[in-house]
C-alpha cells in the first residue's frame, strides 16, 4: 500500500478530528499513515502521497498552522509531477465567496506545480453535516486504493 502523508489546517480543533479519523481508516486499510500539523516543505521530498484536510478561516485563508508552509511553497514552486494527492476541505457555504478557500487555494497550487490530484477535492458545508469525520472516511473508502495505483 502507500506512504501517505496527512497534512493537517485547523483553527478549532475539527479538521483535526478529521484527520485523526482519516488516519485511522487508512492505517486499518494497510497504509503507512503520518499526520502534520506543521509542516515543513522538505516533506514534499517524500516518497509518498498527500492527503490535505484543511478548515477555512477569515476570509478565505490558510489556517495560521498552515501559512508558513504555503508560503514557502509559493515561494519555492517545488515539482510535485507524479505526486499523488487529496484534498479535503471544510467550510461553511454561508461565507458564498470564501467557502472552502484553504482547500481551494491548496488545489490550485498543487495543480500548478504538476502534482496528480487522485479524485476531486471534497467539500465538507458546516451547514449540511455534524459529521464530516464520518463522511471523509466514506470518500476514503472510495478513493484510498488510488494513493498507491
Amino acid at each position: 500500500m502507500a506512504q501517505i502523508e496527512i497534512i493537517v489546517g485547523s483553527v478549532y480543533g475539527n479538521a483535526q478530528n478529521v484527520a485523526e479519523h482519516a488516519e485511522q481508516f487508512l492505517i486499518s486499510a494497510g497504509h503507512q499513515v503520518n499526520v502534520h500539523t506543521d509542516p515543513d516543505i522538505d516533506l514534499l521530498n517524500e516518497d509518498a502521497a498527500f492527503l490535505i484536510i484543511t478548515s477555512t478561516t477569515g476570509m478565505g485563508d490558510v489556517p495560521p498552522n498552515l501559512e508558513l508552509f504555503f508560503a514557502d511553497i509559493q515561494a519555492d514552486l517545488p515539482s510535485l509531477q507524479g505526486k499523488k494527492y487529496a484534498i479535503a476541505a471544510l467550510g461553511d457555504s454561508s461565507y458564498c465567496e470564501s467557502y472552502c478557500g484553504a482547500g481551494k487555494q491548496f488545489a490550485e497550487l498543487f495543480a500548478q506545480l504538476q502534482g496528480e490530484e487522485i479524485t476531486p477535492m471534497l467539500e465538507l458545508d458546516s451547514m449540511e453535516t455534524f459529521t464530516p469525520e464520518e463522511d471523509v472516511v466514506a470518500w476514503l473508502k472510495q478513493h484510498n486504493t488510488q494513493f498507491s495505483a
